[in-house]
């Protein structure tokens, strides 16, 4: 049987962590004896089967995840640098304390931004930026996760950092939903992104959804939804370099 290293293309579905994604196909390597090309004679078959991704969603985003599976973990952090694409709805006049639709939402503007304003706003934030991540999020403060902090009802400073910002693309605009792609570097945050956009609109904003179409050449035409993969169709899709 042919070695479970390489990586697979997953469309994660809303609702999922990027855990749930790489545990349910890890799971399904183990279950179905796909990973005993990998194990030398007399190993345990029980021995947790590497598998690991390129670049968390939350779980309320979809898209686009690149798992790596065997010996392919090991490239993780040459991946994980890869720029992303994608698609980004945003809501205009109202701001979120988590900068998406999880937090809770409070009443901004009533200011209805032209389409030309609008336009104006997403080429300033283009090219090399310096960005706050938000204070949900994963970036470690002393120690202890941003988010932790912020649940805990804390104040969370976060320092401004590079990002890079390659295009911002309006796809659609109906206020108070926004519509547009945005091709950033690895590490950006896209909440802080619509934030950004939204306090120089003046009206505020937030992401009402996200999803990712693209990590590096990588794109979610050749990916599969996790709930309809199988054990044969993971060793078809399975890639290599």
């Amino acid at each position: 049987m042919t070695a479970m290293n390489g990586y697979v293309l997953i469309d994660k579905p809303k609702g999922w962590t990027s855990f749930d994604v790489v545990n349910y196909i890890r799971r399904m390597v183990q279950q179905n004896g796909l990973d005993i090309a990998e194990l030398k004679p007399g190993e345990n078959r029980k021995k947790r089967f590497p598998a690991g991704h390129t670049g968390t969603l939350d779980p309320s985003a979809t898209g686009l995840m690149v798992v790596l599976l065997g010996k392919y973990t090991k490239r993780a952090m040459e991946l994980t640098k890869l720029d992303k694409t994608y698609d980004v709805t945003m809501t205009l006049g109202k701001a979120s304390t988590t900068g998406d639709q999880e937090g809770d939402i409070t009443e901004v503007s009533e200011l209805v931004p032209t389409a030309e304003a609008l336009q104006a706003a997403l080429v300033k934030f283009t090219g090399d930026i310096m960005q706050v991540p938000p204070a949900f999020s994963a970036m470690k403060v002393n120690g202890q996760r941003a988010y932790k902090l912020a649940r805990a009802g804390k104040e969370v400073v976060l320092e401004a950092r590079p990002a890079r910002i390659n295009a911002n693309v309006l796809q659609s605009y109906e206020y108070p939903i926004v519509n547009f792609s945005a091709d950033v570097s690895s590490g950006t945050y896209i909440r802080s992104l619509v934030e950004d956009i939204g306090r120089e609109l003046g009206t505020g904003a937030y992401m009402s959804d996200l999803r990712r179409t693209k990590v590096g050449a990588f794109s979610i035409g050749d990916a599969v939804d996790v709930q309809y993969m199988t054990p044969s169709e993971l060793q078809r899709r399975l890639k290599r370099l």
